[in-house]
């Protein structure tokens, strides 16, 4: 075995084997190599933080490695096992991670002071005991009182914000250990654990008061009391990184297929306006779990979709474009040919197509249950010149109808899954609650409950009584003309009445 010299702040050395073995006995002491240029020793430490007490370090620069001590044998067993199931990554470069020929550590602190203030920071903090004995951290000032877990609360949250996306957002600054998402006091709140408090700390510096999309989903972030998460399930609600086995829990959907597929395939980044620039979102990641429709953000991603199983004798390319055109700008519909129960849909851009995807897969549209897939076309033909399509094929790309055309539009904030009531605006002052009850009825549906807005009678609430009945009622009387040049708007209400 080669021997390898290490040297600390360039003075005493001392001699290490080399360690090229991979798979040699169980030891506390761990060996890292192939580590990022820059990584810093909390960075390291990190790694070691889920499995127990991290008690000795020793980074060797010039070779980018280093040796990590753990307390236990059994808490480094843990951590190879686990981090040989899934690749441990510093920067997003891979590194490796295997026992080390020595069973302990013996660094020489006074060469080794910065890796050992470290150390003492992050012990102190994880155990929140008492402050430290003049003792600095160059990183930054980290004081025991504060815990490696966030409490992030997201105002303006027009789009709602998933687990997934959090943890794009948060791993920026460090590994993410676990997340816990919940609604408290009618306000989407977030939980988050980093391997380290100087991660929690610089996240929280840079991430507090940033909107992660444009003008919305402002992130309020502070600290914990606690200083551990106890996540008991892994699914769209809570995770926790370092426990894949976990249970998903009873009655917790799985991801759907297409959004996975989104998923692997999406490599586009989508830049948060008015973020930092490390704040990048792969853009599936966001629409597909996030439900995203950014006004002027070009997303990647698919914008056509394959709508299926529609009831062809009632179908028509307006009837497609006034409901999907709830969730985004229809460009084109194009019902097929040959398969006339089937269509194709152009939507303004991936994030316009994911959304309605999300919304509209598996609603009842003319008393079918229609199925919502991502398109492998980029683009809708349209029919050559002088070819009659028996009109199966329209294109709305200049339609006075587009709800998301104008950036910053309030549609954008009412984007909601089809519901039972729907909202009504631009009703003019001649039409009377008893003149829309009768409209909405002869949809075919019955009217439950209506409300005018006690402000504006211009708005009002109709509740119809199922959700099938309101898509119908949207479908028919949306852009309905009411006389005086109004033109009533319908969309779907978060609200009951």
């Amino acid at each position: 075995m080669s021997s390898m010299v290490v040297t600390a702040n360039g003075n005493d050395s001392k001699k290490f084997k080399g360690e090229d073995k991979m798979d040699g006995a169980p030891s506390r002491v761990l060996h890292i190599r192939k580590l990022p240029g820059e990584v810093t020793e909390t960075e390291v430490i990190a790694l070691g933080l889920p499995f127990g007490k991290v008690t000795n370090i020793l980074m060797l620069k010039g070779k980018n490695q280093a040796f990590l001590e753990l307390a236990t044998e059994e808490a480094a067993i843990t951590m190879v096992n686990y981090y040989s199931a899934v690749t441990p990554h510093l920067r997003n470069q891979p590194i490796y991670i295997q026992y080390s020929n020595h069973k302990e550590l013996k660094t020489d602190n006074t060469l080794n002071q910065r890796a050992q203030a470290v150390l003492q920071a992050v012990t102190a903090v994880q155990t929140a005991n008492t402050p430290l004995s003049g003792t600095t951290v160059s990183e930054s000032a980290v004081t025991p009182a504060q815990s490696p877990v966030l409490r992030i609360i997201i105002d303006n949250m027009y789009y709602p914000v998933t687990l997934d996306v959090l943890h794009q957002i948060f791993s920026k600054f460090g590994a993410v250990l676990k997340i816990i998402t919940f609604t408290k006091n009618n306000q989407f709140q977030a939980l988050l654990q980093y391997g380290d408090p100087v991660n929690a700390q610089q996240a929280k510096l840079a991430l507090d008061g940033q909107n992660i999309y444009n003008a919305c989903c402002t992130l309020r972030i502070d600290f914990s009391k606690l200083v551990n998460l106890n996540v008991k399930y892994n699914n769209d609600k809570s995770r926790d990184y370092t426990r894949p086995d976990l249970p998903s829990g009873d009655g917790q959907p799985a991801l759907d297929p297409a959004i996975a597929a989104a998923f692997a395939k999406e490599t586009s980044l989508l830049a948060v306006p008015g973020a930092l620039s490390p704040l990048a979102i792969p853009n599936a990641a966001a629409a597909a779990a996030g439900r995203v429709g950014m006004p002027g953000v070009s997303a990647g991603g698919n914008t056509v979709l394959l709508v299926s199983n529609l009831n062809e004798e009632m179908v028509t390319p307006q009837s497609l474009f006034t409901l999907f055109g709830v969730y985004g700008d229809v460009q084109r519909v194009k019902i097929l040919y040959n398969k006339k129960d089937s269509a194709l849909i152009q939507m303004a851009d991936g994030n316009q197509s994911q959304l309605a995807m999300n919304h509209l897969n598996g609603q009842k549209m003319y008393g079918k249950i229609i199925r919502v897939t991502l398109s492998k076309h980029q683009t809708v033909q349209l029919p050559r010149e002088g070819l009659d399509d028996q009109g199966l094929t329209k294109d709305f790309g200049n339609s006075p109808l587009h709800r998301f055309k104008k950036p910053g539009s309030k549609n954008f904030q009412n984007i909601f899954p089809p519901s039972a009531t729907l909202h009504l605006s631009n009703i003019p002052p001649s039409v009377a609650e008893e003149d829309l009850r009768t409209l909405f009825a002869n949809t075919g549906g019955t009217v439950k409950a209506f409300k005018f807005f006690q402000r504006d009678h211009k708005m009002a609430l109709l509740q119809m009584a199922t959700v099938e009945e309101a898509i119908q009622a949207l479908i028919d009387l949306h852009n309905y003309n009411l006389g005086e040049n109004h033109h009533l708007r319908v969309s779907f209400s978060k609200s009951t009445i």
